[in-house]
C-alpha cells in the first residue's frame, strides 16, 4: 500500500517537476551560462567585473524598490483591515475596486499616469494653480513686514523619481493588500475574544493579537511588491526619464539595443541573486511552519 501511494505521488507531482525544469531552472541556466561566457563561448569573468560600474545603479533601485514597498505597506495595511473586518457584501465590492485596475494591461496603467503627471496634466495644473494661489497669500502677508518669497516655480511630477515609486506603489499595491487581507480575514476570532474578555481594550487587541498574526501576510506582501519593484524597467522609462535609470532599463537596453546578452545576463544574475537574498532574509522571520517569529 505505501509503495502504490509514493508510485501515485510520484506521477501526480512529475507534471509540476517539468515544469519546473523547463520553466524555472532552464531559464536559470541558460542566464549563468550567458553571464560566465564570452561571444566566443569561451568561459570568463569578464562580464561579472563591469558590473562595478553600475554599482550606483543597484543601489537606487533597490532604494527605491524598498521606498515604494514600506509606502505600499503603510497604505495597504489599514486597508486591509479595513476591509477584512467589513460585511460580506461590502468586502466584495471593495476587493473588486481594488483588483479593477488589474484587470487593465501594465503597459495602459503606467501609460496613463504619464498623461496625469505631466506638466499640463490634471493633477499637476490643479497643485499648481492652489500652490501658486497659497504662495500668493503668503506672500502677501510677508509683504507687509518688508519681506516677500521668491518667485513661485511651477511644479513639476513627471520624470522624477518621485514619480517613478507612486508608478510603482499603484501598479504594485494589490500584491500587498491581498495577502495581508486574506491572513487578517483567517485569523482565529476567538483569540480576539479571549483578549477583550481579558480587559484589553482595542488598540491592546490590535497591538497584541491583530499584528503579531498578521505578519505573515506582511511578509508575503513585502516580498511581492519588493520583488518586481527591484527589476522594473517600463515604469522608470514612462515616469521616471532619461534622470532615473533602473537596473532593469540597463538589462532592458543589453538586450533590446546594445545586443551584448552576456552583460545583461550578468546583470540579470547578480540581480537575482540579490533577490534570492532578499527572500532568504524574508523567510528568517518565519519559522518551518511559516508562523512569523516574534
Amino acid at each position: 500500500m505505501g509503495k502504490k501511494s509514493t508510485l501515485l505521488s510520484r506521477l501526480i507531482g512529475a507534471p509540476y517537476i517539468v515544469w519546473a525544469v523547463i520553466f524555472i531552472l532552464v531559464p536559470i541556466g541558460m542566464v549563468a551560462y550567458y553571464a560566465f561566457t564570452d561571444v566566443t563561448g569561451a568561459f570568463t569573468f569578464s562580464n561579472m567585473s563591469e558590473i562595478a560600474k553600475y554599482t550606483d545603479t543597484f543601489l537606487l533601485s533597490i532604494w527605491l524598490g524598498l521606498l515604494a514597498t514600506v509606502i505600499s505597506l503603510i497604505i495597504a495595511y489599514p486597508l486591509a483591515y479595513i476591509i477584512a473586518n467589513s460585511g460580506e457584501n461590502r468586502q466584495k465590492i471593495m476587493m473588486m475596486l481594488i483588483m479593477l485596475p488589474m484587470w487593465m494591461n501594465f503597459l495602459l496603467r503606467t501609460y496613463s499616469w504619464m498623461t496625469i503627471l505631466e506638466d499640463n496634466g490634471f493633477l499637476t495644473t490643479t497643485l499648481n494653480s492652489v500652490s501658486e494661489e497659497i504662495w500668493g497669500i503668503l506672500n502677501e502677508a510677508l509683504h507687509s513686514f518688508g519681506k516677500e518669497l521668491k518667485p513661485f516655480e511651477p511644479i513639476h511630477l513627471i520624470n522624477t523619481r518621485g514619480a517613478v515609486v507612486l508608478g510603482m506603489v499603484y501598479n504594485f499595491l494589490p500584491y500587498m493588500i491581498l495577502p495581508i487581507y486574506t491572513v487578517i480575514l483567517k485569523m482565529d476570532r476567538s483569540l480576539i475574544e479571549a483578549a477583550q474578555d481579558l480587559g484589553c481594550n482595542k488598540f491592546q487587541v490590535f497591538k497584541n493579537i491583530t499584528v503579531p498574526l498578521s505578519l505573515p501576510g506582511v511578509v508575503s506582501g513585502f516580498t511581492m511588491v519588493f520583488v518586481p519593484s527591484v527589476s522594473t524597467f517600463y515604469i522608470s522609462q514612462k515616469l521616471g526619464g532619461t534622470g532615473t535609470t533602473l537596473i532593469g532599463d540597463i538589462i532592458e537596453t543589453q538586450f533590446q539595443t546594445a545586443n551584448n546578452f552576456h552583460l545583461g545576463a550578468s546583470l540579470s544574475f547578480v540581480l537575482m541573486i540579490l533577490i534570492f537574498i532578499c527572500l532568504a532574509v524574508m523567510n528568517k522571520f518565519s519559522d518551518e511552519d511559516g508562523e512569523v517569529i516574534i
